[in-house]
């Protein structure tokens, strides 16, 4: 595939890629990264997460290059500065809520700074809290003021079936005037229709002065397609659905045995052992 010889940078998904399913950096993953700054290479992560909470990865992996909260929704640079922002629309947000409160999801509201929930027992947020490692806000309901600020709305269930239901519903409801896609089976992401993976690659392309075709991109989840198909290399987990395995030009090992270190030896570093 066109590009490969000249990968300039990776972007890497987080959760399900470059942390093991216990959300742990392992010592190879680091390694393989300090490989890729020594060969030239920027990483680059995307990611549902907020930015804050990809913070803990900023300095084990010595992060150059732009960080992409919820799935594009917030670009900043290493520092957590802001490079740029995008907003779901106040109207969007609002029909966003209602259509996952409909479908029987809990909701959780993200803005730029912070985490709203209504519940602190509902189901996942231990667990989110623990993961990004910064606290929820609870609010008694998600006001006007907040879904004016929202950058990205999350519907959450144990329910798969329903949360993947509840993704073909938003996607036909809200078309192009939002992106709908689930990053864990159990989180239906909802951001602006130009945060999305694929648009991710795109600005990261303008952000570097290099072309698509000189990034290489490896992710787990359905939401990981659209940035396979808009780089020059696509790489997917060993741990990922064979519809995602399907849709890239490689596929790694899983997360839990170093998929994402084994990838960066051989498929982006060329070393042959």
């Amino acid at each position: 595939m066109s590009g490969q010889k000249d990968i300039k940078l990776l972007l890497a998904d987080v959760d399900g890629t470059l942390v093991t399913q216990d959300k742990v950096l392992t010592y190879q993953a680091a390694a393989a990264a300090q490989e890729l700054r020594d060969a030239g290479i920027t990483l680059a992560l995307t990611s549902g997460r907020p930015p804050r909470g990809m913070s803990m990865l900023i300095a084990p992996l010595k992060l150059e290059g732009a960080i992409a909260g919820f799935n594009g929704g917030v670009f900043v640079n290493p520092d957590l500065s802001v490079i740029e922002s995008h907003l779901l629309d106040a109207a969007i947000a609002k029909q966003t809520l209602q259509l996952i409160l409909d479908q029987g999801l809990d909701a959780w509201l993200y803005t730029e700074k912070e985490w709203l929930i209504r519940d602190a027992k509902a189901p996942h947020v231990a667990r989110e809290t623990w993961t990004v490692k910064f606290d929820a806000k609870i609010v008694d309901s998600f006001t006007d003021a907040h879904l004016a600020d929202a950058v990205k709305i999350v519907g959450v269930s144990d329910d798969l079936d329903r949360v993947a239901a509840c993704e073909k519903l938003a996607q036909e409801k809200l078309g192009e005037r939002a992106s709908a896609a689930r990053s864990q089976p159990y989180y239906l992401d909802v951001t602006h229709p130009q945060a999305n993976k694929g648009a991710v690659v795109l600005t990261l392309a303008k952000l570097q002065n290099i072309s698509p075709g000189q990034i290489a991109t490896i992710g787990d989840m359905p939401n990981d397609v659209l940035m396979f198909r808009k780089s020059g290399l696509s790489i997917a987990m060993g741990n990922a659905s064979d519809d995602v395995k399907s849709q890239a030009s490689q596929v790694t090992d899983s997360n839990q045995d170093e998929g994402f270190a084994k990838a960066v030896r051989k498929f982006i570093l060329k070393k042959t052992k």
